[in-house]
């Protein structure tokens, strides 16, 4: 399985961006895929979760109401809509996959198995 992640660029606070994240290697089935992300000096965090089959939707309590997550099935490709962006917001974006994952551990980095690049969101202020 590969993770390419795209969509990052640089924007003024208030402003928006869509980042996306197209998986090859694998049929989608009962996985998850979620976008985390990682400031300077800071440890990588989770920002959003999807279950791929039924689409439910998970995120952190600093971008609810701001970022929304989706999929695309038929294009193997998962989504992160951000609106109001906030200057905190900048860090590099990493999207994930993973297999099996519960609720109580959606935000979690070690249940996540694949892992993208990276895409560099910066939000001036």
């Amino acid at each position: 399985v590969q993770l390419q992640a795209s969509g990052g660029g640089l924007v003024q606070s208030g402003g928006f961006l869509r980042l996306s994240c197209a998986a090859s290697g694998r049929t989608f089935n009962s996985y998850a895929m979620a976008w985390f992300r990682q400031a300077p000096g800071k440890e990588r965090e989770f920002v959003a979760g999807i279950r791929w089959s039924g689409g439910s939707t998970y995120y952190a309590d600093s971008v609810k109401g701001r970022f929304t997550i989706s999929r695309d099935k038929a294009k193997n490709t998962a989504y992160l809509q951000m609106n109001s962006l906030k200057a905190e917001d900048t860090a590099v974006y990493y999207c994930a996959k993973g297999d099996g994952i519960i609720v109580s551990q959606i935000g979690s980095m070690a249940s996540y198995d694949y892992w993208g690049q990276g895409t560099q969101v910066t939000v001036s202020s």
